[in-house]
Order: structure tokens, then sequence, then C-alpha cells
């Protein structure tokens, strides 16, 4: 797709640093940088260029590189201009490049650009965005697996197969003297089955992809005085919540997120769960057992030198894990025997055996490098169209019903993978998943 405009944006964040990024892209990119500059640039050398204002006075000298269509990100001609960091400095080169021809960036049009330029599909570009977003090493490389095609790779092969599978319903609605026979109709069903194992073992995908991009809702849980915020500020690497020997100091919840052997927790840190008659302190109980109904996982806390007084949690499908802190003090005999992690928040023992009980639950052995695709609510949705259309194709062959009923769930299922990469339905599509992109990408 061939646009007539130029856009410019700061693709860095906003603040004072050494140096600032703005990105140019379109067919008078070149142009616009002469305008305000008098320079010429070569293909990909960075060249020193003094900006001028109208008057000729300079705003500042940057450090220009020219990407020559269509060999750039977006696959027009791209200009990137570095210049120095300040805030005021980059928003008056800016302003200067608007000057000269170029008009404002919208949030995600470079990658929307390179999409419509075919430099990568749909399914990549959201990938651009995880790249960025990215909490844990795992999500980073799941993201980087999918900005290189897996998630689309494996689509693609479901489609192919997917096509021959059309084809040959297609051949009989060309030839409707002749019926199908019913070895060919087992085939057919057949070639459906391998596309539904297919698509199902990437919708299996989903709430890894979930934890991965918004990471582990974690709830820390238990009585009052058994390290839960001590946990809390363990995992954290600082003091974030107050700690204190006095029953009820933590009567909301704390939340704050950290990386831990690949993941991204969200921890929350709640209120101590026992008998109160303290109108607030019930309300802090109350979010306490919202926290642990809602979480993916329960850290469960508790006094390793005290009698067991577990409080009765709510039983949501939620993974689990029991923590006896203060194991550095002789432990009660009533928990000799039971299954839990043993730590100390005082001195950090256990926390490694806290790290790895937590990969093995949500990584199920994986390791942060292995290769792996998770898909988005976007790419889900899409699939479980897919296969209710495959399921009625599947349905319609088995009963022998016309071939062109058949087809026509055959087709709306490639519909619905297609605008997984993009290819049909698109402008809805892109509206709804470029708006979420930052400014200057």
């Amino acid at each position: 797709m061939e646009h007539t405009d130029t856009i410019a944006a700061v693709a860095t964040p906003p603040g004072t640093g050494a140096i600032a990024v703005i990105r140019m892209s379109g067919a008078g990119a070149l142009a616009v940088l002469q305008a305000c500059s008098g320079c010429r640039l070569q293909v990909r050398r960075a060249t020193l260029v003094r900006i001028k204002d109208a008057a000729g006075a300079v705003v500042d000298d940057v450090v220009a590189t020219y990407f020559a269509a269509p060999a750039s990100y977006t696959g027009e001609d791209v200009v990137e201009v570095s210049c120095h960091g300040g805030m005021l400095v980059t928003r008056r080169v800016l302003e200067r490049l608007l000057q000269c021809g170029a008009r404002p960036a919208e949030p995600g049009e470079f990658s929307r650009r390179a999409f419509e330029n075919g430099k990568m599909d749909l399914t990549q570009a959201e990938a651009v965005m995880d790249v960025i977003s990215a909490g844990s090493d795992l999500a980073l490389r799941a993201a980087h697996n999918q900005l290189h095609g897996a998630i689309s790779s494996r689509v693609a092969e479901a489609v192919d197969q997917l096509i021959s599978v059309a084809a040959h319903v297609e051949a009989y609605i060309d030839f409707p003297e002749e019926d199908i026979a019913p070895d060919t109709t087992q085939q057919l069903v057949g070639g459906i089955d391998a596309v539904v194992a297919a698509l199902q073992a990437l919708l299996a995908t989903a709430d890894e992809g979930r934890l991965l991009r918004e990471g582990v809702r974690t709830a820390i849980v238990g009585p009052p005085n058994v390290g839960k915020s001590s946990l809390l500020n363990m995992l954290l690497g600082y003091e974030r919540a107050i700690v204190s020997d006095t029953a009820g100091t933590t009567r909301d919840t704390i939340e704050e997120s950290v990386s831990l052997g690949g993941l991204r927790l969200r921890l929350i840190d709640t209120a101590g769960l026992h008998e109160s008659a303290d109108a607030i302190e019930r309300a802090g109980m109350e979010r306490s057992r919202r926290a642990g109904a809602e979480a993916d996982l329960v850290l469960e806390v508790a006094d390793s030198t005290c009698a067991p007084n577990r409080p009765e949690l709510p039983n949501n499908g939620a993974q689990h894990l029991l923590l006896l802190n203060k194991c550095d003090l002789p432990e009660h005999p009533a928990w000799q025997g039971v299954n839990a992690i043993r730590l100390s928040c005082r001195t950090g023992q256990g926390a490694a055996e806290l790290s790895t009980a937590i990969e093995q639950l949500f990584l199920h052995g994986r390791a942060v490098g292995d290769s792996l695709a998770a898909i988005n609510t976007r790419h889900r949705y899409a699939l479980q169209q897919a296969l209710e259309f495959l399921a009625a194709a599947r349905a319609g062959l088995l009963a022998g019903q016309s071939p062109e009923f058949t087809d026509v769930d055959l087709r709306a299922a490639l519909d619905a993978l297609g605008s997984i990469s993009g290819r049909v339905d698109t402008e809805d599509i892109l509206t709804r998943v470029f708006a979420t992109f930052c400014l200057g990408k």
C-alpha cells in the first residue's frame, strides 16, 4: 500500500537522556530533512546534520540515517534522526520536521505501514508491542518467537491443510453428477481432524500467553504476623511493605511486580485472615479473600514456630504453595512431615526452592530459552471461530449433506484463520490492534 504523506514521531520515551530518536517514514522523508537542513543523505550511512529553523538559526546538531524503500522497517523511505535528548530540543526538532512537510504519526502507525507493505503479518506486528512490554525472560522469548513467525507459521500450515480439503470438496461441486464416495468422505474428515488437532494445540497456549503477557497474579495469604509482608519485601529486594509485630498492620492489599525464575509475578500482599470485630480489618480481609479467589497462584504463609492455624481459602483452581516461614528457628512439632517450602524471610533461606517450585508449576519443566508460541485474546477468538466452522463442516460431511454447505463452512474457517495474520477483514482488526501501540512504533 502506497501512502502519499510522510509521518514523524519521537520513538524514544519522554524525559531527559543523552539522545532522542525521531523517526520519519514516507516518500517525502528525505525531502523533509533536506528542507530543514540543506543536507543530502546516503543510504544506510549516519550523517552529521544541522537542523535549522525557518530563520536559519540552529535548532540542533543531529545524526541522521536514511533507509531506502523497500529495505526499511515500514517498507517506505525512512529517516531516523538522533538528536540531543532534552525534552525541549527534541520537541523543537520534531516541530521543525512537521513544519517542513511531515505530519504527526498516530500510535502504531509505523508498524501498521510495515504490515500494509508486507514487511510483517499481523501476529508479528502484535509481537512488536509484546517485546516492548515483556516483563520477564520467558515473555520476551515468546515475543521474539512470535516476531519471527512462530504463530503465523503454525497457522499457515493449518491453512494449507484446510485448503487441500476445501479443494477436494469444491471439485465435487464442479461435478455435481458425482457423489462423494464413503472412503473419500473419511479422507476429508481425517484432513479436518488433523487441522482441528493443530488448532487445538495452538489454542491450548492461550492461558500461558495470558500469564506471560499479564504476569502470574499471586496472592500472599495467611494469618496475621506470619511474615506475609516480609515475604513480599524479600521477593522484591527492598522494604515495600511495613513489617511489624502488631497484628493488623496490613489492612489493604499491596500490589507489586517482580521477575522470578523467568516469570513475571504480580504480587499481592493481603491483610491477615482471622476473627476480628474491627470493621476496617474485616474489609481488608474481604479484599484478601477476593484476591485469593482471583489469583493464579496462592502463596499461603504460616509460622513454622507455632501450631498450625490455617485459614479457609477459596478453591478456585489456582495453583497453591504452602510456605513455612521462620525456618531459621525451631519448628513446631505439629509441622513435622507436612509437605511445604520452608523458608526464612529474615535470612533468605528457601528463596531458591520457592523460585524452583513456581517454575515447575507454570513452566512445566520448560527452560527459559525453549521455543514456544503463546496466543493472545484476539488469536483465541479466531481459533475458536475456526473450530466451530470445522465442526459444522465435519458433521455435514458425515451426514452426507450437499458439498456446497460444507464448502461454506470450510471457507468461513479459512476466513477466521486468515484474520489471525490479517489477510481478511483487516480494517476493523487493524484499527483495534494498532491503537494499543506506543507512539513512534
